[in-house]
Order: C-alpha cells, then sequence, then structure tokens
C-alpha cells in the first residue's frame, strides 16, 4: 500500500495540476463550464488510456521496436521536463494557448499530451512497471490522474482565489523550480543507470 501511494504522489508530482489552472482558466473567459468539464474529462480519458498502454508495453516497444533503454527515455524525457519548468521559472507560464485553437485541440494538445501524459509521466509509467507491477502501476496512474482531474475542475474557482491574493505567478514559478528539480534528478538517474550498465 506504501509503494502504491508513493507511486501515486510521484505521478501527481510529474502531472503538476497547477501548470493546467492557468491554461483552463484563460479558456474559462471564453468557454461554457460544460464545455470546459467536456475538455477536462476528455483530456485526462486519452492521456489515462496512453499512460495505461504504455505501462503495460512501452517497455517491449522501446526495446523491440527503437532499440531504446529506459535510462535514454530517462535523461530525454529530464531534458525535456527541464526547458519546461525553465520556462515556467523565467516566464511564469507553462504552455500558451493561441486564440484560433479550438476547445477540442487544446483537449488533446497541449492537455492530454504533454500536460497529463508527458515526458515524466510516460517515462514514470514505463519504468513503474517492472518496479511495481502492472496492477500497482495501472492503479497509481489511475489515482494520479483522477487526482490531477479534479483540479483541472476546480481550475477557475483555483484560479480565481489564487488571483485574488495574487499568487498565481508565485505558484507557477516554484512549481517550476519544483519540475526543473524533477528533471535534473530524471536526468542524473538515467546517467547513472547507463553508467552501472557498462
Amino acid at each position: 500500500m506504501r509503494e502504491l501511494l508513493a507511486a501515486a504522489v510521484y505521478m501527481v508530482a510529474l502531472m503538476n495540476p497547477i501548470s493546467k489552472v492557468f491554461i483552463l482558466s484563460v479558456l474559462a473567459q471564453k468557454t461554457e463550464q460544460r464545455d470546459l468539464r467536456h475538455a477536462s474529462i476528455q483530456a485526462s480519458g486519452v492521456a489515462l488510456l496512453l499512460l495505461l498502454v504504455l505501462a503495460a508495453g512501452g517497455k517491449w516497444i522501446l526495446g523491440e521496436i527503437f532499440h531504446v533503454d529506459i535510462y535514454s527515455l530517462r535523461i530525454a524525457g529530464g531534458v525535456i521536463l527541464f526547458v519546461i519548468g525553465y520556462k515556467a521559472l523565467s516566464r511564469g507560464i507553462f504552455f500558451e494557448v493561441k486564440e484560433t485553437e479550438s476547445l477540442t485541440e487544446v483537449s488533446m494538445v497541449p492537455l492530454a499530451s504533454p500536460m497529463i501524459a508527458g515526458p515524466a509521466t510516460i517515462t514514470a509509467a514505463i519504468s513503474f512497471q517492472p518496479q511495481f507491477g502492472l496492477l500497482k502501476t495501472a492503479l497509481a496512474i489511475l489515482i494520479a490522474v483522477v487526482t490531477n482531474l479534479l483540479v483541472m475542475l476546480c481550475a477557475p474557482f483555483i484560479a480565481q482565489l489564487l488571483t485574488r491574493h495574487n499568487l498565481m505567478g508565485a505558484l507557477i514559478r516554484i512549481t517550476g523550480l519544483a519540475v526543473a528539480t524533477i528533471a535534473v534528478q530524471m536526468v542524473l538517474t538515467g546517467i547513472s543507470e547507463w553508467h552501472a550498465g557498462l
């Protein structure tokens, strides 16, 4: 049970629910709440399916089709995640949404992927499976996606509360620092695994 909880909490941290609050609060200004809820549920469903499929067969796909070791995925995922974290830290945003993009487009990219099923969560899903087994990994992914979805559904209210107290920018930057730190750790773990396999 402790392993499952730890894996789920780590997955939630990688999904970074706060990153969705800003985007959804911007969309809420020109979108009906019902449509926003539908987009959040749709994005979460697609991301959940993607993560479960990769948890089940990702290691095989990496090894047999692409001939890539998990440490390479950790390093690549860490580098990409660091760029995202640095952008949030320096500019105060995780992702930008163009006004011309439809809600359906946004629900797939960037909400479903890479904001929920991104390089870090995909790496975790694939690496958790041999470590914890498929059932625990699937449960951890499910718990994390549902937790993230709950935050997404409450995003307009959370954003209003944060904006009222001038905390939105500060929280995004603090979260960006945490994301960049996790990214560095992913890279270091990948390098350590690569070195151990020499």
